[in-house]
């Protein structure tokens, strides 16, 4: 019984060292090694196209306020208008709760134009044009620049009339014509909409709210049209400066030397009192006007 139960035992072990054996060369035999790590499984086309991406509406780190980057994605103003549109038809001033001043000019592309951007490249401020359609179609070059540039266009009719000495008819088309020559200029379709003079009725509104513009006043006149002197310029933009104020100047209509020799000094005092310089956009996106301001009234003393 002893001598049987060792034989088994001696098998058991010899049949256990060829198993290891065979392993053991078959391991080495392949070329393989028990420490060489398996290459990890490259996902499937199927798993990369199902990866999750980023949700439309995560925050993204805002841009710096830059003129000469590129324009401003027009999702982002688009925004900004619909909401405003959203409870009320136009803009004057602002929310007040940012200490926050936006500078426009009116009735360009014209002379003086280049001299208003450089100003405005070299401070790296920001501003909203307000352009007359047969002034786009002499200067294309400039509306493209200002476009691409990142300055935000508005419409500011095609021959600058007072508004509400017209048919709704003939507003239409001062609107209209405008908008397509912005646009054949190299301008985005035109969202913001200034009323010549200040002067408009509730064609205009009914018209403009059409469109899906905002109507876009101001809080503060420079007067620079009438060509007072540098200096009162410079004071009149400066003493203009409140939260969510929507200064007034101009680029075209005429000579604007003393405009171009005012902005460097509102720009820095400005600035040197707390104040951003931004875009009418950027205005009511970070700040809009109260729901409940009162109606628009015009700002010509024309009904």
């Amino acid at each position: 019984m002893r001598r049987r139960r060792r034989q088994r035992q001696r098998a058991g072990l010899g049949i256990a060292a060829a198993v290891v054996g065979l392993a053991a060369v078959a391991a080495f035999g392949l070329g393989g090694s028990s420490s060489r790590r398996v290459p990890a499984r490259r996902p499937s086309p199927t798993t990369a196209a199902t990866t999750p991406l980023p949700s439309r509406g995560a925050r993204t780190p805002p841009a710096r306020v830059r003129p000469s980057a590129a324009a401003p994605p027009a999702t982002g103003a688009d925004g900004a208008v619909d909401r405003l549109l959203s409870y009320t038809s136009y803009v004057e001033l602002a929310g007040r709760r940012r200490r926050e001043v936006a500078l426009t000019f009116d009735d360009g592309p014209g002379a003086s134009t280049p001299a208003v951007l450089a100003i405005l490249e070299r401070t790296r401020t920001p501003a909203t044009f307000f352009l007359i359609g047969n002034h786009a179609r002499a200067y294309p070059q400039l509306v493209a620049k200002e476009a691409r540039e990142g300055f935000v266009i508005g419409d500011h009719t095609e021959s600058h009339p007072f508004l509400s000495q017209l048919s709704s008819g003939a507003q239409a088309t001062e609107i209209d014509s405008a908008a397509e020559d912005i646009r054949r200029a190299g301008a985005p379709a035109p969202r913001l909409f200034r009323p010549p003079y200040g002067s408009f009725d509730q064609a205009t509104l009914s018209l403009v709210r059409a469109r899906r513009m905002a109507l876009v006043l101001w809080s503060a006149d420079t007067k620079d049209f009438s060509r007072p002197g540098a200096r009162k310029i410079s004071y009149a933009g400066i003493s203009g400066g409140q939260p969510g104020a929507i200064v007034l100047m101009h680029d075209g209509g005429g000579d604007r030397s003393q405009t171009v020799a005012a902005l460097p000094r509102i720009i820095r005092r400005l600035r040197t009192r707390g104040f951003a310089l931004v875009t009418v956009s950027q205005l009511i996106a970070d700040d809009p006007p109260s729901r409940h301001q009162p109606p628009p009234r015009p700002l010509s003393g024309r009904p």
